[in-house]
């Protein structure tokens, strides 16, 4: 199936932290999953964009919560993109894909002291269900064939180049470790290859 752009509109983005810039937000029809992801463009992107499939994250993104990097990831991948040019995918599927309640029952689990993965498994539930088969539509569908992935997942660049998008480099992200997420950043980098320097044992 192909997808096609639906709206494209502007949107001015105000972070904490002082981040200021304005975006245009981009809608589609047509992608596989029916979702409702976003694409948004930041600064000018030139002919290999900097790119970042980002996961939501509700608890993370919106309020804040330590237990993960994503809110600090988002900020971070906004004012990098807007610098060089590129866009951010908002990929509607949260707790690596199994849902907002299943993600607070799995945290649940490691409240009592299973990592990340194994509380998925726990609850019968993939260790990440994450699929960029979207990712890759959404860049199709704005004409983009090839472009820097700014992501530490191995497995974000290995989808979108099976789905026929060129990931010429992978740029990393900061590495947000703060107490209260210390333990999930290094079961990222443990058991799915992230790269997360210092903290892989």
């Amino acid at each position: 199936m192909t997808a096609e752009v639906r709206t494209r509109v502007r949107i001015p983005l105000r972070l904490d932290g002082g981040i200021a810039v304005d975006a245009e937000a981009v809608t589609f029809r047509g992608l596989d999953d029916g979702g409702e992801h976003l694409a948004f463009v930041l600064g000018t992107p030139g002919d290999v964009p900097l790119v970042r499939p980002h996961s939501e994250c509700l608890t993370g993104d919106v309020f804040g919560s330590a237990r993960c990097d994503c809110g600090p990831q988002l900020a971070e991948a906004i004012e990098r993109i807007s610098a060089t040019g590129g866009y951010l995918l908002y990929l509607r599927q949260e707790g690596r894909g199994i849902g907002l309640y299943n993600k607070l029952d799995a945290y649940a689990l490691q409240d009592q002291g299973l990592d990340t993965y194994a509380a998925n498994a726990a609850l019968g539930l993939p260790e990440d269900a994450r699929d960029y088969t979207v990712a890759a539509q959404m860049l199709e569908a704005l004409g983009v064939s090839e472009v820097d992935l700014l992501s530490n997942n191995p497995d974000k660049a290995a989808q979108l180049r099976k789905a026929g998008i060129v990931v010429r480099d992978q740029v990393p992200t900061g590495v947000f470790a703060t107490e209260s997420n210390v333990r999930y950043l290094r079961a990222k980098a443990e058991q799915t290859g992230h790269t997360l320097p210092g903290l892989a044992s």
